[in-house]
């Protein structure tokens, strides 16, 4: 019996190649049971013919199939469900009503699912200018060379570092390149001993809260700052002080006694792009050593830097072993990456190490050894070069296009970054703003959610000009200084 070519409709929203598509509805097909061993496909011919594409792709896909036992070849009769293709589940799944009577309100309490958060609309490609930060873009990214590091990654050579599970270990190659190549381009020294990879810099700030943070403990972080990081130290039940910064970053003389933990971000601070000069970056250690706490340094788009070179590290200056370091690949590589890494004292990475494999094993091996060869081969900084200079361009237009239009930026930044950290007149919500442009096709951020939530302006809002190309940026200015204009108070 033949399956009918009518069973066979292309989806002009599928996320893939037609070959793909061909092959996830016989796929699909044989795995729910309504294609059956020994059932005949329609030839490649007549369901090119059906489909209108070429017969090429048909061909191409049911030798995939092939390949997979999903189907059987019979000399020039054609193809055929294999009988040993994978098969449905016996299971019987019955749909019987339901009604939840569980309190979850009061069970879950909300903890993390009620804290306020960045909002980024999934679709953002489609609309012309995407002010948003912390996507990639593609025009930017080496596709041939990342596909040739997955690829070779997942080599006869490589099947180890693939299919080990590390436990508490990590891809020893990928160690000692960052350990070699990344850090001291920080002026950090460590050893694979003090080095812990992670799943993004959201995964080190959580580990490091976990560790160092109790109810009985006082944590100290800068207002505003990444908001993530204010979930995550919530979390702990710890202490929590909210230090505003100014120009310079994090003000040491606002630090009050008592603290057990600073969270900073000195190289680019999170959002307002401040440089933390040297000179405070040493009485901020000394500080610490004075009266006893220990450092946290999210070192933010430290790669971004094609104003001027960045300061050292905090990490580079630390001789008492009490800064904690935080770097991450998801801006410079892309953000569903999630990889980063932690430096710090040996026994504090033990611990980490150990609290890490108790929720998620480590990062997987695959990526470990992929992201290794993108960087040992030389595509790393081939990307970063290309993305400073595209991010260059686009910075200069955007600031040319704030002087045409009156708009005020309220970040200063040293040494470049991916966005501008903006300051609307105070009668404005940004909030209402944003929403107001989404419909002309305009995104921005509004710039409350980094604040202390106890009382955050709401007039300041954020501009990334990572994800839009350099020719759109005068013409999304303009919409916005437009809607400024007609903004009256709230």
């Amino acid at each position: 019996m033949q399956i009918a070519e009518t069973n066979f409709i292309l989806d002009p929203a599928f996320d893939g190649t037609l070959q793909q598509q061909i092959q996830r509805m016989v796929s699909e097909g044989i795995l729910s049971g309504r294609f059956r061993p020994g059932q005949r496909l329609p030839s490649s011919r007549g369901l090119a013919r059906h489909l209108a594409i070429s017969r090429i792709t048909v061909t191409l896909a049911y030798t995939e199939l092939l390949s997979g036992d999903y189907l059987t070849a019979k000399g020039r009769s054609g193809y055929y469900v294999s009988e040993t293709a994978p098969r449905p589940s016996d299971f019987p799944v019955t749909r019987i009503p339901r009604s939840d009577t569980v309190d979850w309100a009061r069970v879950v309490g909300q903890r993390y699912s009620g804290q306020p958060s960045i909002s980024k609309p999934s679709d953002w490609r489609r609309y012309p200018y995407p002010f948003i930060y912390g996507q990639v873009d593609a025009t930017l990214f080496d596709h041939q060379n990342w596909r040739q590091c997955a690829l070779q990654a997942l080599g006869q050579r490589d099947f180890e570092a693939l299919t080990t599970d590390y436990f508490e270990r990590d891809d020893p190659q990928l160690v000692e390149f960052i350990a070699r190549h990344i850090l001291p381009r920080r002026g950090i020294d460590a050893r694979p001993e003090e080095i812990l990879l992670t799943l993004g810099a959201q995964n080190a700030l959580w580990l490091s809260a976990q560790i160092l943070l109790t109810q009985r403990r006082t944590a100290a972080m800068e207002n505003p700052c990444y908001p993530g990081l204010r979930d995550i130290l919530s979390q702990t039940r710890c202490n929590l002080i909210s230090v505003d910064v100014d120009d310079d970053g994090l003000p040491t003389d606002q630090l009050p006694p008592g603290l057990d933990v600073v969270f900073t971000t000195p190289s680019h601070h999170c959002p307002t792009n401040a440089t933390m000069p040297v000179d405070r970056r040493r009485r901020l250690l000394d500080l610490a050593a004075t009266q006893g706490f220990l450092l946290v340094e999210d070192d933010y788009e430290f790669e971004m830097s094609f104003l001027s070179p960045p300061s050292p590290a905090l990490k580079s200056l630390d001789r008492d072993g009490r800064v904690i370091y935080i770097g991450s690949f998801s801006k410079s590589l892309f953000p569903g990456l999630r990889l980063g890494y932690l430096v710090g004292s040996e026994p504090f990475i033990r611990e980490a190490r150990a609290l890490r494999a108790t929720v998620l094993r480590h990062p997987p091996g695959h990526i470990q050894r992929t992201a290794s060869y993108f960087l040992s081969l030389g595509h790393y900084d081939a990307q970063i070069n290309r993305i400073g200079q595209a991010y260059k361009t686009r910075r200069a237009v955007m600031d040319q296009a704030f002087r045409d239009h009156g708009l005020t930026a309220a970040g200063r930044d040293s040494f470049g970054g991916s966005s501008f950290w903006m300051r609307a007149p105070t009668d404005v919500n940004t909030s209402l703003l944003a929403l107001e442009l989404r419909d002309k096709g305009v995104l921005i951020e509004p710039g409350r959610i980094f604040f202390d939530q106890r009382d955050p302006p709401t007039n300041f809002y954020r501009l990334a000009y990572s994800s839009i190309p350099a020719a759109k940026i005068p013409a999304g200015i303009a919409l916005i200084a437009r809607a400024l204009d007609q903004t009256g108070p709230t």
